[in-house]
Order: structure tokens, then C-alpha cells, then sequence
């Protein structure tokens, strides 16, 4: 049996924290080995603790926005947020969150996003695809080369250039030449964008449910 999906738990709303422990406690994949109230011992505390992922609530006794490009860095990041703006959710995205999740989803839904960004997937509401796809060209006229297509199926999943390069057995160089060039055919502005046609195209199995 593979080992638990080891997850530190920020979010100042101790009913929330109590219960998502509670009922992780039914989930044999699922295990909460550290939590906090506050968005400034974080980086102590992932310091500190061996974990897989962090959840964090986006807003605490402060904003924690302006920590996820930071703490994405050492760890995945799945938020969640009570807000629905969908101008937050694209800025924790763009900071480097691999998952949004608004609070009045089920359960079900958030665990869904746990272990799909366990596994190197990105998830997000579909308000949050929406607004991302309403600015990408029809993925049904599909402009890119089949070595293109599998630079963007492992940056969809998360891979940086040089895992890409080792992938596909090219150097660092060409996996940048290749994402300038679908950049250019796409006219996406970013991962998180070319994320998004990813999906739409079916390039990759990222994924949402609501």
C-alpha cells in the first residue's frame, strides 16, 4: 500500500480544521501531519515538517496571497477560499497554486483536488477554466507540432524545463525554443494559460469536478 498524502493544514477557522481532520481520518491516502492558524510560520513550520502538499485557506488573519509564490516554491499548494472572486483564484494560480477550491464545494470535491495535485495534476472551478479559456484560441484547430504537443502535455503537469528536456531527451534550450514557439501560436501569455488549452484540448488529463 503506498504511503499517505502528507498534508499541512493552514486555516484560522479551527471548526474547519477539526473537521477535516476528523474525516480524514476515514481516508487511508489522507493524513494532516501538521497545522497552523497563522500564515506567518509557515515557512518554519514546512521547514520543519516533511509534507506532500499544503492547504491553505486564502484568507486568514491576513491575506496569504502574497505568500503562495514563496511557499509554492517548497511545496504544492492546494487553497481553498469562502471568497468565489475569480480574480483571487487567478492570482493564486498564477502565483503558483496547482489547485483553487472554494469552501462550499463537498468535501468529496476538495479531495478530489488533494490527490490530484498529489499526483502533478492542476485543478480548478470551472468559473476559473472559463475565465482562462474565454482568452485561448479554439483548441479544435489545433496548430501545434506533435513534438510540441508533448512539451506542453509535461508543462501542463507541472514539469520545469530542464525535467521537460530530461523527458524527452532534448536540451533545456529546445524545450524554450519550442514553448516560444507555442506561446506565439497560441497567444497564451503563460503556463497557467497553456495549462488551460491543455485541457481544453485534451493534451493532458488535468482535470476538474465540481
Amino acid at each position: 500500500m503506498a504511503a499517505p498524502i502528507r498534508i499541512v493544514l493552514a486555516d484560522d477557522h479551527e471548526l474547519f480544521r477539526q473537521g477535516l481532520t476528523s474525516l480524514l481520518k476515514h481516508q487511508p491516502d489522507l493524513t494532516i501531519v501538521a497545522e497552523t492558524d497563522r500564515v506567518d510560520t509557515l515557512r518554519s513550520l514546512l521547514d520543519e515538517t516533511p509534507c506532500d502538499l499544503l492547504l491553505l485557506d486564502l484568507q486568514m488573519e491576513r491575506s496569504a496571497l502574497a505568500e503562495i509564490e514563496t511557499l509554492s516554491a517548497r511545496v504544492p499548494v492546494v487553497v481553498v477560499t469562502a471568497s468565489e472572486l475569480v480574480g483571487d483564484a487567478l492570482s493564486a494560480i498564477r502565483l503558483g497554486a496547482r489547485a483553487v477550491v472554494f469552501k462550499r464545494y463537498a468535501v468529496a470535491t476538495l479531495m478530489d483536488a488533494i490527490r490530484a495535485v498529489a499526483a502533478g495534476n492542476v485543478w480548478m472551478p470551472s468559473s476559473v477554466q472559463g475565465q482562462l479559456a474565454a482568452r485561448l484560441q479554439n483548441p479544435l484547430m489545433n496548430p501545434l507540432s506533435p513534438r510540441e504537443e508533448e512539451v506542453v502535455r509535461w508543462v501542463a503537469l507541472g514539469l520545469r524545463n530542464a525535467e521537460v528536456a530530461k523527458k524527452l531527451f532534448i536540451s533545456e534550450q529546445t524545450v524554450k525554443s519550442h514553448l516560444n514557439n507555442v506561446f506565439q501560436k497560441l497567444g497564451v501569455r503563460d503556463r497557467v494559460e497553456l495549462t488551460m488549452y491543455a485541457i481544453r484540448a485534451g493534451i493532458t488529463g488535468v482535470h476538474e469536478r465540481k
